[in-house]
Parts: structure tokens; C-alpha cells; sequence
């Protein structure tokens, strides 16, 4: 029940470092460290990127290709033993060479609509380019933990209380439990013996510690309302039942440390400095559009960026 009671809140940690919904481009989706090699294996030999590992049809394929190919085909490679992957990728790039050379002989190539895309994957892969060169590669240790420090300066005080429930399905059970305990009847023996919640029933309706907004708003509101050792006087209803809470203590909620969330200090920074640089070259360039709605709908979207 503790957990059915909790709201799911990606603000669990206190810091409001979530990224805009626009995905700035495809590097930016696996913003994760690289698995650190084994410090007892030996180091592998160096591998030179010109080195040839097949010829189609008189065209060379190097490892500069075949690494290329490892990397943009690896969601399709994933369940493959790793000492496969290799033989996996240079097949694939073999059978993308032989296609693409059917497609140039039969004039595939000279067809307008693939020219467009071919425009628009050649200007997406430059956007990528300079998202990766120019703003990620740039960000510094120093601009990161200056974002953490601005977050927890700008974070208001939040309390957390420990508190205890007992769950039952009336109203009438529920005061009569507040009867009992008037008449001086010990809480958690009480939540053992009638509590609905599964989890409650050998921990005497322990919730642990939470903060505001972590509950249902019915529960949430009345526990936070509470002192220190008391329980709510009126039976509170929520979409589980009714609720008899005592809070046991209340205290200060400490923020994330600055290891635990770092990667999402840095993409708050990256998108800002994201955002900054596509705001001064929108500024620059010229950009026309004659359909007065759809203009006014993109000057609306990049008004909330």
C-alpha cells in the first residue's frame, strides 16, 4: 500500500533538471559513460582506420567504415554475443554497399524525393555535428556544478514527515479506530490488526519518510497538517478507503548529492547552451513563411522553447 499510494514523481529528487521534450539529436539520447575496460585485460593493439577489411565491386571498406557501421547499427546488433557483432556489422555494411550500388545503376539516385531526403539526413547529421562539437564537447566540469549549486540555491526548503496509516474500507471502522485511540490504544496495534494495507500488517502502517506531493492529495494534505504525534481526529477518505495517519517526526529534506545527479545538471546545461545558440542563429537568419497560421503556430512553439 505504501506503494500504491505514492505518487510516481520523476521530482523525486528535488531539483528540477528535466530536459525539454525536443530531442536535440540522436548523440544526445545515450548520454551515458562508456563501460570501463578491464584493468587486468591487455590493452588492445591500436587499429588504424584506413585499414582495409573487405572490397565490393572495387570500393574499399575500412575500419573507419566498419566501426561507423558497428555504431549506427548497434540497437540491431544488441542481442547478438559480442564476438559476432564484428561479423554481424562488416555483413551489413557489405549488403548496404551492394543495394546502394543497385539503386545508382538503376537511377534511384536522381529521384527527387530521395535527393530531399537525402538533403534533409545530410543536414540533420551537420546539426548533430555541431550539437556534439560545439556544445557538448564544450561544457566544462566547472559550468556543471555551477548549474547544481544554482538549482539547490533556487530550491525552496521541503519537509519530509514519517508518518503511519491505518487503511479501512468504511468510515464507521475508521472512527471507531480514533475511538480507541482517544481512549488510549497503541497505533501500530491497532494498524496490525485492521489495516487493509498489505504492507502495513506486520509494520503497523509504517509509510517511511516522504515528501509533499508523494501521496494521493487527500492523504497528503491531512498528513503534512498534522504535529509531531498526533493522529488526524476525522477519518480521511481517499480513493483507497479511509485513512487514520499519525505522523511520527518531520524533518528537513536534504538535497541529491552532487555525484547523484550531475549527468542531469550537465543536460540542463547543455540544453541551455543548446537553445542559446539555436536563439542567436534563428536571430541571424533569414526565414520566410508565407502561410500567415502556420507561421503564427511556429512563432507560438518557439516562444515556449
Amino acid at each position: 500500500m505504501s506503494l500504491s499510494i505514492r505518487r510516481a514523481s520523476l521530482a523525486s529528487l528535488g531539483l528540477a533538471f528535466g530536459l525539454s521534450a525536443l530531442c536535440l539529436s540522436p548523440l544526445m539520447a545515450q548520454e551515458t559513460k562508456p563501460a570501463q575496460p578491464d584493468a587486468t585485460a591487455p590493452a588492445a593493439a591500436p587499429v588504424d582506420p584506413n585499414a582495409v577489411v573487405a572490397t565490393v565491386n572495387g570500393e574499399t571498406l575500412t575500419e573507419a567504415d566498419l566501426r561507423l557501421a558497428e555504431g549506427e547499427l548497434s540497437q540491431q546488433f544488441a542481442q547478438l554475443p559480442p564476438e559476432q557483432r564484428r561479423a554481424a556489422a562488416l555483413s551489413a555494411a557489405i549488403e548496404i554497399r551492394v543495394m546502394a550500388k543497385k539503386a545508382v545503376d538503376s537511377g534511384l539516385d536522381k529521384d527527387a524525393d530521395f535527393q530531399r531526403r537525402m538533403a534533409f539526413l545530410q543536414a540533420r547529421a551537420l546539426h548533430g555535428e555541431v550539437v556534439e562539437k560545439e556544445v557538448v564537447d564544450k561544457v566544462t566540469d566547472a559550468e556543471v556544478r555551477a548549474r547544481y549549486d544554482q538549482e539547490i540555491a533556487n530550491t525552496p526548503p521541503v519537509n519530509e514527515i514519517h508518518a503511519r496509516h491505518i487503511l479501512v474500507k468504511t468510515k464507521e471502522e475508521a472512527e471507531a479506530i480514533i475511538k480507541q485511540l482517544d481512549g488510549g490504544a497503541d497505533f501500530q496495534k491497532l494498524a496490525n490488526e485492521h489495516t487493509s494495507d498489505p504492507s502495513g500488517k506486520t509494520s503497523g502502517g509504517d509509510l517511511g519518510w516522504f515528501g509533499p506531493g508523494q501521496m494521493v492529495p487527500e492523504f497528503d494534505k491531512a498528513a503534512f497538517a498534522l504535529d509531531v504525534g498526533k493522529y488526524s481526529k476525522e477519518p480521511v477518505q481517499s480513493q483507497f478507503g479511509w485513512h487514520v495517519i499519525k505522523v511520527e517526526d518531520k524533518r528537513a529534506k536534504q538535497p541529491p548529492a552532487f555525484d547523484d545527479v550531475k549527468d542531469q545538471a550537465k543536460q540542463a546545461v547543455i540544453r541551455d547552451k543548446y537553445f542559446a545558440m539555436v536563439k542567436e542563429l534563428r536571430a541571424a537568419a533569414k526565414v520566410d513563411i508565407p502561410d500567415e497560421k502556420l507561421k503564427k503556430d511556429v512563432d507560438t512553439l518557439e516562444a515556449g522553447k
